[in-house]
């Protein structure tokens, strides 16, 4: 056992820690889902539930899932099996891998069209372009049966690339590379929307507090964001916990994850509310924020096709990073529970994702080649989606707050977030510990029971 846990690859620094659990973090959720999500519910007062959340739900949970890797150097199953053998905990585990199955077969969809409006950015596709030919444009990219497969072939393909090369030459690698980028390209759009004509009132609408905001669904639906988009109770974080260094501070690491993953959400905000302010569009634009918004935003501001590339480049950065982290999931559950060699788990799951996930592409829209096939009322992509984020998240999240809570002792969490004592946070600790026994539980199951609609918040 020791001597796999000594061969067992890992990050080489804190530095590359960070990075890597950046990049996991910040993904679509920041770029797509949590603009339109904050003009659709007010702004300031979202954002401000949103942070709040986060110390709550999102700190606690990501903290937990740090202390279950490193402790046990084991991939999501593997973990629990060490810490709590032949017990009903090691459910958490394949329910991680099930989750990250049902994420990947929708999410690659919606990054292989992030990938294809780069290639449409670069070839100028949006010079001129109305509200009309954005929505076609929109369409033409979900609902044809061949172009939204070959860019999810794409994006499998290239994360697949990376998964293969290893954790130090692929993972880090990539992530020391990408995070760095994204940050400037995303500067780059805040700087050129910040000196657009009226963008201050973009600014106002993303920091402006209005309380009377603050109802039963904006609450739940930044709570639910919170968890949801720093990957959480998916086993991700477990994953790359079990690749930390041992003189990591988990803690530190934590913090530092959480605020920069709120910075990057923040910085597209500012990217997207001056522009949209600017030309009078609608904040509250729904998912179509990304892809129709922002073409017509951009396309009407001086060097806009280079600032629209740029988005788009950061996109489909975010999108990569953390694939990468979902699909190392089941590749290190492969690779470590079923002896199969790093290269053909990454094969294998690359080949699952594909032939099961080509389904969600093919049903992404009611007018795509399978739109109308439904189940219970959804079709196979928001099926996808549904069971992953409502169901199995939050339950995997309330899980791993009660195993850290009730089925750990509370001294072996002490000795492993200190590092055996060399770190001097034991109030930190103290505190956390309470939050995520008593506190995050009740929220995680607010959530959820919104979430499959047995309690309305009005």
């Amino acid at each position: 056992m020791e001597n796999k846990i000594a061969n067992r690859q890992g990050f080489s620094s804190g530095l590359a820690v960070f990075f890597a659990t950046l990049g996991s973090a910040v993904g679509l959720g920041n770029i797509w889902k949590f603009p339109y999500l904050t003009g659709e519910f007010g702004g300031g007062a979202f954002l401000l539930i949103y942070l709040l959340c986060i110390v709550f739900v999102g700190l606690p949970i990501m903290l937990s899932e740090f202390y279950i890797g490193r402790k046990t150097r084991k991939n999501v199953v593997g973990a629990f099996e060490q810490l709590k053998p032949g017990t009903p905990w090691n459910s958490i585990g394949l329910m991680g891998v099930v989750a990250s199955y049902l994420i990947m077969f929708f999410y690659s969809c919606v990054a292989g069209w992030v990938y294809s409006y780069v290639f449409k950015a670069i070839r100028g596709d949006f010079s001129g372009i109305t509200p009309e030919l954005a929505n076609t444009q929109f369409a033409s990219t979900i609902n044809s049966p061949v172009w939204p497969i070959m860019w999810q072939v794409i994006v499998v393909f290239v994360v697949s690339a990376i998964l293969i090369s290893g954790v130090k030459n692929g993972i880090e690698r990539v992530t020391k590379t990408l995070m760095p980028v994204l940050f400037i390209l995303i500067i780059i759009c805040d700087i050129r929307a910040l000196t657009l004509p009226n963008s201050s009132k973009g600014f106002s609408f993303l920091f402006h507090i209005d309380f009377s905001r603050l109802t039963g669904p904006v609450i739940l639906t930044a709570l639910g964001l919170a968890f949801f988009k720093l990957s959480l109770g998916m086993g991700t974080m477990i994953t790359y916990g079990s690749y930390f260094t041992k003189d990591n501070n988990m803690v530190n690491t934590a913090l530092r994850v959480a605020i920069s993953d709120t910075i990057v959400s923040i910085l597209a905000g500012l990217a997207i509310f001056p522009a949209v302010f600017s030309f009078g569009m609608e904040p509250g634009a729904g998912p179509g924020l990304l892809f129709m918004t922002i073409p017509l935003v951009f396309s009407q501001v001086p060097f806009g096709n280079m600032l629209l590339i740029a988005f788009f480049v950061l996109s489909s950065i975010a999108a990569t990073t953390a694939m990468i982290s979902m699909v190392e999931v089941p590749v290190a559950y492969f690779s470590e529970e079923k002896g199969i060699s790093r290269t053909k788990a990454v094969l294998i799951n690359a080949v699952i994702i594909l032939v099961i996930g080509s389904l969600a592409t093919l049903s992404a829209d009611g007018s795509s080649l399978l739109g109308g096939f439904t189940m219970f009322g959804k079709t196979l992509f928001d099926m996808f989606d549904f069971i992953s984020s409502n169901i199995l998240l939050p339950i995997g999240g309330l899980l791993i707050a009660l195993f850290i809570g009730y089925a750990t002792r509370k001294d072996d969490l002490k000795n492993e977030l200190s590092n055996n004592g060399i770190l001097r946070n034991r109030r930190v600790v103290d505190v956390f510990y309470v939050i995520v026994k008593f506190i995050t539980p009740i929220l995680l199951i607010i959530v959820f029971l919104n979430s499959i609609g047995v309690i309305k918040v009005s």
